[in-house]
């Protein structure tokens, strides 16, 4: 029987992955302004947001402490920095390919993110490979094979969504801090660039936030709340939910992002595209059951342990 906590924590994880899922909508309504100008004002509003968030969560002395304590040490500090610049990258492969027409494409990156994570696992971790995930990353390459020859060219904006989302989940993987702070951090290290790219713009007159209508100013300022507030429920919902019942949900995402490209931007899909992310969805198949299987038995054991340490 599912417990509330657990029920909750679907609810605030499905809520988190709704929003990542609809989220080209919100770039493609600022498709008239240019990627940079859009990633500018999403990490410093993002900042900006976080710390009202801070201050009314009553998080803000933590804030300054974990801040203190990352002055003190380099590898923590550098560890942040670079998880800062491989979001901001992510973002703006994301932002730019959703306004260049490319969702499907941007779809099969967060797809994939998963069957990189594993590898990255195997490689920087040293975590072992099981077999039917070494069977798994077969078929998602036959898929890769098929896509890059449909396409002409290798899928670049796939696996860059792909690689940097996954070397950012490694980065957080290793430096644990609370994931509001940890935010708010990462937004803080490259918000002075994104600060001094919006005043250069406003300088040129070019700048949307300044000479804009104000539709496009409340979406560019309200970027930082679209970003903020699904990682903030995916952090609360991923801690009260199996890591094996996570991985399902995260499909939820791409699947509407892939569902709105073809639909809402007629974006193609063709035989030849559908063969390979049918490839590719078969080898998340075989990574989500062999974590399924992995947690039944974890349970499975815990319970024996339990049982045996009563009598």
């Amino acid at each position: 029987m599912m417990g509330k906590n657990e029920q909750l924590g679907i609810v605030y994880t499905v809520i988190a992955y709704l929003v990542w899922g609809f989220l080209p909508i919100y770039w493609k309504f600022l498709g008239h302004v240019t990627a940079e100008e859009i990633l500018a004002n999403r990490i410093f509003w993002s900042f900006c947001f976080m710390i009202l968030v801070l201050f009314i969560g009553k998080k803000w002395s933590s804030f300054v402490t974990s801040l203190r304590m990352i002055v003190k040490q380099p590898k923590t500090f550098f560890a942040l920095a670079g998880a800062s610049i491989l979001i901001s990258c992510n973002w703006f492969i994301y932002i730019w390919a959703v306004n260049e027409g490319r969702i499907v494409e941007a779809s099969l990156g967060y797809y994939i993110n998963p069957l990189v994570s594993i590898l990255l696992g195997v490689i920087v971790l040293k975590e072992k490979l099981l077999r039917i995930q070494i069977v798994s990353f077969f078929f998602a390459l036959a898929g890769v094979l098929v896509l890059t020859i449909s396409y002409g060219q290798f899928p670049f904006i796939a696996f860059f969504l792909a690689l940097s989302f996954g070397f950012y989940g490694l980065v957080k993987k290793m430096v644990k801090v609370d994931s509001g702070i940890g935010l708010t951090l990462e937004t803080m290290f490259i918000m002075p660039l994104a600060f001094i790219y919006m005043i250069y713009g406003m300088i040129k007159g070019e700048s949307a936030l300044f000479s804009g209508s104000l539709h496009t100013i409340l979406l560019l300022i309200g970027s930082g709340a679209a970003t903020a507030i699904p990682l903030l429920y995916f952090a609360k919902g991923v801690l009260r939910i199996p890591l094996y019942l996570a991985g399902f949900i995260q499909y939820l995402a791409p699947t509407i992002m892939l569902i709105i490209g073809v639909v809402l931007y007629k974006e193609p899909f063709e035989s030849t595209q559908i063969l390979a992310f049918s490839l590719i969805w078969g080898a998340l198949a075989l990574v989500t059951f062999a974590a399924v299987k992995g947690a039944t038995k974890g349970k499975s054991l815990k319970s024996l342990k339990q049982k045996r340490a009563s009598h």
